[in-house]
């Protein structure tokens, strides 16, 4: 068994082995290294000051993400190449160009932010030469600047240019390093408490005999409880590097075509599959987080979480989504609204994991909207989650499929509003109705993002948004009709006078 991690540094392999499984990668950079223009700021993943790039052996090529080096656990660098903001200037000192481009613009304030920005403006540059503002400010979102002067730091992402850098004159090298460093055995470092799984298979069997042991793919939330509530995870086993969980496959059976995503596939590459079915989903795969946590977390890791106000499940509940899960040989599958017990709770056995979510692609008739209510653009946890599906058929609703988040301990369907719509036609009387039988389905609570009453009304108020745009789109409407509603601080949009 290899017993140290390998990743590419500065076009070598590095090994790294004698960590704790939950040494960050900010630490191991900053006090290990010594290289100390990955900041600290929030140390949970918010501020982007710890921003650095990994680069992934991709189609070909060297695909570079940006991730936050503050929740990230050192195991998540194996098989990955490693860039810092020291890395970026060429040998003879020469500034990279969007460091140049920094300068020139006078981006560079009070600094502290710096690195992080540049890191991201590093990332962009290899994946857009020539990006529009909405693209800028995508990639800018989840770092923050303290000094408010965001205008510099936009001019330098569009005057970074077009040209060739270091990292594309040395990419066949680092392809090569990458693809010998590739790992097809477990790594588990001697007294370490962590395992490294490089397939499905071995971590089925890695669960058979550690079924207590802690999961993490992406770290963007099991990273807090080691850097917030410095708890001791135990036995790690981290699978964020398992190509055969991360594949997003078409497929089709006798029930009709599907979209399987495997559990460790990452919210970007989940967000680009699925953005050719729903169009407008986009939207709010770029309110899910920033870049740099959608680069980390996973689909599979959002939903074994079971978090109440997670943005995904209410969407993929609506759309019908079947769960995939495996216990050593044995897989199951149910309906994701299944999944979910009660307050953190699932329905995972002992040994058991997510392997993987499966979505069925749409039919003619269906409408589909999801509505985000939150306080902020940007980096803003829900205060209510909302996913509409409803199968449509001469005129009449034949299936509802009406999933919240923010409103019940777990993501829950909305049965008697579900049953208010179905076998009627979806006009003003049956939105007013299931909206009126929101209270039967949900007792909300009240907490610092909105009061149950805020969310019982915004809830119905959504259903009766959705009908509202359905009847604007009139006959001939498309197959999938999806709307993100943006709400930010100040009085809340309404809707037939009532808040929404």
């Amino acid at each position: 068994m290899p017993e140290s991690i390998r990743f590419v540094h500065k076009g070598q392999v590095r090994h790294l082995s004698g960590f704790a499984p939950t040494r960050t990668v900010l630490d191991f950079l900053r006090e290990d290294l010594g290289r100390r223009g990955t900041k600290e700021g929030c140390n949970e993943g918010d501020c982007g000051a710890c921003t650095i790039v990994l680069g992934s052996a991709e189609g070909g090529r060297v695909r570079y993400r940006t991730v936050n080096a503050c929740i990230l656990f050192l195991s998540a660098l194996d098989g990955k190449e490693l860039v810092t903001v020291e890395d970026l200037a060429a040998p003879d000192g020469t500034l990279h160009p969007v460091q140049q481009a920094m300068v020139d613009s006078h981006g560079s304030q009070c600094g502290f932010c710096t690195p992080g920005f540049v890191m991201s403006l590093f990332a962009l540059y290899h994946e857009d030469r020539a990006p529009d503002r909405r693209r800028i400010d995508t990639a800018l979102a989840g770092n923050l600047c303290r000094c408010t002067g965001y205008r510099p730091i936009v001019e330098a992402a569009v005057n970074a240019g077009c040209g060739r850098d270091g990292f594309d004159a040395d990419q066949a090298q680092t392809l090569a390093l990458l693809r010998s460093i590739t790992r097809d055995r477990t790594l588990s470092p001697p007294g370490a408490g962590l395992h490294v799984p490089a397939s499905a298979d071995q971590l089925a069997d890695l669960l058979l005999t550690h079924p207590d042991a802690t999961l993490v793919a992406g770290g963007t939330d099991v990273g807090l409880w080691v850097t917030k509530q410095f708890r001791d995870l135990g036995t790690i086993i981290h699978i964020g590097g398992i190509a055969d969980l991360s594949r997003i496959d078409r497929q089709r059976d006798r029930q009709g075509d599907w979209i399987d995503i495997g559990a460790v596939a990452t919210i970007t590459d989940v967000a680009a599959a699925l953005s050719p079915l729903h169009p407008d989903l986009d939207s709010l795969f770029r309110r899910y987080g920033s870049e740099q946590v959608r680069n980390s977390a996973t689909m599979g890791g959002n939903i074994a979480n079971a978090s109440p106000i997670g943005d995904t499940m209410p969407v993929l509940i609506a759309l019908g989504a079947r769960l995939r899960l495996r216990r050593g040989g044995e897989v199951r599958e149910m309906p994701l609204e299944d999944f979910f017990l009660a307050y953190r709770r699932t329905a995972l056995r002992s040994g058991e994991f997510v392997a993987g979510i499966r979505i069925p692609v749409p039919k003619p008739g269906r409408l589909f909207a999801c509505y985000k209510i939150s306080k902020r653009f940007d980096q803003d946890i829900s205060a209510v989650m909302a996913g509409f599906g409803l199968d449509v058929r001469g005129g009449v609703v034949v299936e509802a499929r009406l999933a919240f988040g923010g409103m019940a301990g777990t993501p829950k369907r909305a049965a008697a509003a579900e049953a208010a719509l179905t076998g009627r036609p979806f006009d003003p009387a049956a939105a007013q109705a299931a909206a009126a039988a929101l209270a039967t389905d949900f007792q909300p609570l009240s907490d610092m993002r909105a009061s149950a009453a805020y969310r019982l009304a915004v809830a119905g108020n959504l259903i009766t948004k959705f009908q509202m745009e359905q009847d604007r789109m009139g006959p001939g409407r498309p197959v999938m009709a999806t709307r993100v509603t943006d709400f930010t601080l100040g009085a809340p949009p309404r809707v037939g006078g009532s808040p929404a």
